[in-house]
């Protein structure tokens, strides 16, 4: 099965930032000096971002498990927080809603901004405000207070996971682009293992408020880490000049094409169903199930640690051996099963069933989601080397926009059945691999798009 949207120049690996110029830019308009100047190595920011290799995957990776580690440390306290301002279940899994919905909304700004002033500025602003926004959180008095918060700490901490993919994009291209996004998972996939454990250990120690005191400190460690070690990779004639009519004229022509529109919605509803599991499992495990809150974090990192494993198996042996639209699709397909699994299991229809056949069937839907979120991200953003900020943004905010829909419906018939948790998966998961197969067609050769979507 042919790869939809993968040229053959994509498919050798890493292509230099100065020969994926903006088609925006004619080559004619630039100067000859100019040119000279781009094409020395030691001129090129993403050049010498390259060369950092380790430390700007350090760096990139930690940006993007920011969001994991704000979302997944506050989990095992939500019980106490219900108890603690005394709202409902649904009302505190609000708080999550709100911090997702608000990394929806700051992608589609960051995005275009990063697309026009490049990607350190606006990365920077937002890691400034999402620590400001954290200490806040930590000494929110009513529940109404802590979502309006979260909803600002989301938009802050958008910048990170926008930007972060851009500036993957800004460096790599083809599979090479796909193995880094997979080592990217690797490094980010730790999160989700240690934030419930440390949130857990933080509950032995005080209260709900101190998670979000830890979040604080770790987001001025990596703010300073950026200021420091991540350098520019937008060269200033990559920029795009445009205002906001610009930014839009070009999501517009990303959405128009059909196959990157598959990718993302794609992506995004798979990443639903894996929010669906986020939001759904402290109540499921702890409250249906049992479980103290550091069985709660065991299994929750064991979830994490398949997705990882499975990630690096499609980074380091399958990408460029076999079709990544064919391990995007085995992906979707186990993901589907695994959520019919959950579904059967948890309305009944084998019986009374204990925690480790549900956990099971969590776990093979969490390590499939490897093989789905770097092959979507990857195959989208190789059709758009004219506007990787804004495709970013459009990537991630569709995942969070469709993730924080899932998120309030996976309680809404209380907190005594998981199988709500278990539908949303499902219809998620059928979804995404409806909007694989109908809109990327991917039996069919899609090439690129060749020029800026902004023209489209």
């Amino acid at each position: 099965m042919p790869d939809g949207g993968q040229t053959t120049e994509g498919r050798k690996g890493h292509i230099p930032p100065e020969q994926r110029r903006s088609a925006a830019i004619p080559e004619q308009t630039v100067p000859v000096q100019e040119r000279v100047i781009v094409h020395t190595p030691a001129h090129t920011p993403a050049t010498a971002a390259r060369r950092a290799g380790l430390l700007v995957t350090l760096v990139l990776g930690g940006l993007t498990a920011l969001p994991p580690l704000s979302m997944d440390m506050y989990l095992p306290a939500l019980p106490e927080v219900t108890r603690s301002l005394g709202s409902p279940a649904a009302t505190v899994q609000i708080t999550l809603t709100a911090c997702l919905a608000g990394m929806a909304l700051g992608q589609i700004v960051v995005g275009p901004m990063s697309d026009k002033w490049g990607r350190r500025r606006p990365l920077l602003l937002g890691m400034v405000v999402y620590v400001l926004a954290t200490a806040i959180c930590a000494l929110a008095p009513t529940t109404e207070l802590l979502i309006a918060f979260r909803l600002l700490q989301g938009l802050a901490g958008a910048a990170g996971i926008v930007i972060a993919r851009a500036v993957v994009r800004d460096l790599y291209d083809g599979e090479e682009m796909a193995r880094f996004f997979s080592t990217l998972m690797l490094i980010s996939g730790v999160a989700p293992i240690i934030a419930p454990v440390i949130g857990g250990q933080v509950l032995r120690l005080t209260d709900w408020r101190g998670i979000f005191v830890v979040l604080t400190v770790v987001g001025i460690v990596l703010t300073l880490v950026v200021w420091k070690w991540l350098h520019e990779t937008l060269p200033p004639e990559r920029r795009h000049s445009g205002g906001v009519g610009a930014a839009l004229r070009t999501m517009r022509g990303l959405l128009a094409d059909r196959v990157f529109t598959g990718y993302m919605l794609a992506g995004g509803l798979a990443f639903a169903a894996l929010f669906a599991y986020v939001a759904a499992s402290p109540f499921v495990v702890q409250e249906i199930y049992g479980a103290s809150p550091q069985t709660f974090s065991l299994l929750f990192g064991v979830n994490s640690i398949g997705l990882i494993a499975v990630g690096q198996i499609n980074g380091k042996v399958l990408v460029g051996r076999v079709s990544m639209d064919r391990v995007l699709g085995f992906g979707l397909v186990v993901i589907t099963f695994a959520a019919v699994a959950l579904l059967l299991m948890t309305s009944g229809v084998f019986g009374k069933v204990g925690l480790f056949p549900v956990a099971a069937g969590l776990f093979v839907l969490m390590s499939a989601m490897g093989l789905a979120m770097p092959n979507t991200n990857a195959s989208a953003l190789m059709r758009t080397p004219h506007a990787a900020g804004s495709a970013s943004a459009l990537i991630g905010t569709s995942s969070f926009l469709i993730g924080a829909v899932a998120s309030p419906l996976v309680g809404i018939a209380g907190e005594e059945t998981a199988v709500p948790m278990a539908l949303v998966q499902l219809v998620c998961a059928v979804g995404a691999l409806g909007c694989f197969v109908g809109l990327v067609r991917p039996w069919k050769h899609q090439p690129p798009i060749e020029r800026p979507a902004a023209d489209v």
